[in-house]
């Protein structure tokens, strides 16, 4: 899509720290971090939540899934803890409407809400 600054990003149209790569996911930097590590891990393919990724897509989720145990490990912090979220519609604000994933980690997260 267009107008979808994930899709962008993915096609190269917009710069991102990218971090991790596979044939169906791209991984990079959030722009706005809420932990010391907070990597934004998208699908290749546009889905505009997690839940229609899932029904479209299903072993594109275990792909992100995946991925986010790797650069875990690969930013240390798989032994110490790190939280997987994806937000969904905008009461959960989520504000790009492509499917993605966050992993947040690097310093105690605490408890959620």
């Amino acid at each position: 899509m267009s107008d979808c600054l994930f899709c962008r990003i993915v096609a190269g149209e917009v710069p991102a720290t990218i971090v991790h790569q596979t044939e169906t996911t791209v991984a990079f930097r959030d722009i706005s971090p809420q932990a010391p590590t907070h990597v934004v891990l998208v699908p290749r393919e546009h889905a505009p939540d997690a839940a229609a990724l899932a029904a479209a897509a299903p072993g594109v989720l275990d792909a992100l899934f995946l991925a986010a145990g790797e650069i875990a490990k690969a930013e240390g912090i798989a032994e110490t803890g790190y939280r997987l979220l994806f937000n969904t519609g905008a009461d959960a604000g989520q504000t790009v409407f492509h499917a993605h994933l966050h992993l947040l980690g690097g310093r105690p997260l605490g408890a959620l809400a």
